[in-house]
């Protein structure tokens, strides 16, 4: 039996029964419309709705029905089913806060070989954002080919965060002999430099392991406000200086598959991008 306290604009499809207290009581069978002169269900409200209290789901004739838990949203179960609260994997998200997007994760184990003894470092020590990869007068380029990846932006108000991490490996000609190569690696979008770090590796007379050196090479950045449409990734190395020009030097791979201190797959790089877009709301 349904209670109403004020019945203005309320209009019975069948039998209404009226209390002496100034209630009205409605059959079970009744349905009722709230603006709206042919209601389509039991309860059909054509209008705003304000809910002052908890709102109850999957009662019975002796059950008043769950309220759900804090966080929870109403769910439907399709036509003919009640719906049920449930709990989301992942938070709402707020207007103006970031939410991630999309990752991209790529690897490469063939690396650079082409920096290695007998070629001359380009003994360029400057770079600035923007330069163009091509631009041999800012530095002899060479590319990570397996790290190359494409996406697209949507969002102009972003945040992109570049991970890359890749293994160096440079082997002296004379195992008693100190030698160090300095180089660099840099993030390119769409062939215009937006991330880079410099550094050196040195060989500190490595008798015990023929010469050879081993180093992790890690880069992280994050670019703000990237336009929208199609982005394209590279990663490229170059070498800036040698103390001995035949000193073999190889980046995200091993400088021999005959040495048995290293291999590919210990060198590989591996380059991991972030998309975190701004979040907005639009109203219908």
């Amino acid at each position: 039996m349904i209670l109403i306290h004020t019945f203005a604009a309320h209009i019975m499809k069948r039998i209404i029964y009226c209390c002496a207290a100034g209630l009205l009581s409605l059959s079970a069978n009744a349905q009722v419309g709230i603006g709206t002169a042919s209601p389509k269900s039991n309860l059909d409200v054509n209008g705003k709705t304000t809910l002052r209290k908890e709102l109850r789901v999957g009662g019975t004739s002796s059950q008043a029905g769950s309220a759900g838990l804090n966080g929870q949203v109403l769910v439907s179960q399709g036509e003919g089913l009640p719906a049920v609260w449930k709990s989301l994997n992942v938070s709402f998200m707020e207007e103006g806060q970031y939410k991630l997007i999309n990752s991209y994760l790529s690897s490469d184990q063939a690396g650079i070989t082409t920096l290695s003894s007998g070629v001359a470092a380009d003994n360029v020590y400057k770079n600035s954002v923007g330069d163009d990869i091509t631009d041999t007068s800012k530095g002899k380029w060479s590319k990570i080919d397996g790290l190359q990846n494409s996406f697209i932006i949507k969002n102009g108000k972003n945040r992109l965060t570049y991970q890359f991490q890749t293994g160096i490996e440079m082997k002296a000609p004379d195992a008693a002999t100190s030698e160090s190569i300095t180089f660099t690696c840099g993030v390119f979008r769409n062939g215009k430099l937006v991330a880079v770090r410099p550094d050196k590796v040195v060989s500190n007379n490595n008798t015990e392991k023929s010469g050879i050196q081993d180093y992790i090479f890690t880069l992280n950045y994050t670019e703000q406000n990237v336009p929208i449409g199609t982005q394209k990734l590279e990663v490229a190395c170059r070498k800036i200086n040698a103390s001995n020009v035949n000193s073999q030097f190889t980046v995200g791979r091993n400088v021999s598959d005959t040495n048995t201190v290293s291999n590919a797959f210990t060198l590989e790089s591996i380059m991991k991008i972030d998309v975190i877009e701004y979040v907005t709301y639009k109203s219908n």
